[in-house]
């Protein structure tokens, strides 16, 4: 099992990572929430990681903190739930506001997140209702994950990287091409777009 990376970011272009560590090179998936969170590349960043073992791929997803992690690992229990659609749901939500939804029963925000029905989302809260009491995580307000304060990233102006990161985390191609040309201002980063994105879309 890996449990942690600590090396030199590489390359990143949302939502994945090349990290190095001792001259190996790990790729990794991150929740946009915490890819926002990491340094630029050439500085050190920590990961905390869940390693995933298929048939076909072995499988690396990311996270800046233990609690994101414990949370990710909590969602992939829930029944329907798999590591890409946890991933969606801890990028369009921080495992803070996760933990608002479900102590609301707001069905709502979650079926707003792609690949979230509400039969899945209803399930989602049930079932998680008892679990996240083992976070000891207190709740913040919505929808302020993607409009709060983030380290830079992708300095480029092009619209492209924001819908490209739109679609690998399970929105259609129309939906994310809508919602990025919506937003987009002239010379915005990748990170506000895909931000700004997330919000109009929750």
């Amino acid at each position: 099992m890996i449990g942690r990376l600590l090396g030199t970011v590489v390359d990143k272009q949302a939502p994945d990572l090349l990290i190095d560590v001792n001259g190996v090179g790990y790729e990794v998936q991150l929740p946009l929430t915490s890819f926002y969170e990491l340094p630029e590349v050439g500085q050190t960043a920590t990961v905390f990681t869940h390693f995933v073992v298929r048939e076909d791929a072995q499988l690396l997803y990311g996270f800046n903190s233990k609690q994101e992690r414990a949370l990710f690992r909590l969602l992939i229990k829930a029944n329907g739930v798999g590591p890409k659609l946890a991933l969606t749901i801890l990028s369009g939500l921080t495992a803070e506001q996760f933990v608002q939804c479900v102590e609301h029963d707001d069905v709502t925000t979650l079926v707003k997140l792609p690949g979230v029905g509400k039969k899945t989302a209803e399930r989602l809260l049930i079932e998680m209702r008892d679990r996240i009491k083992e976070l000891n995580m207190a709740p913040s307000a919505l929808p302020a994950n993607v409009a709060g304060t983030a380290s830079p990233l992708i300095k480029s102006n092009g619209m492209d990287d924001a819908v490209s990161a739109l679609v690998s985390l399970g929105y259609s191609p129309q939906q994310a091409q809508k919602s990025v040309k919506a937003v987009y201002s002239d010379g915005d980063d990748s990170e506000v777009v895909i931000r700004n994105a997330l919000k109009s879309m929750l």
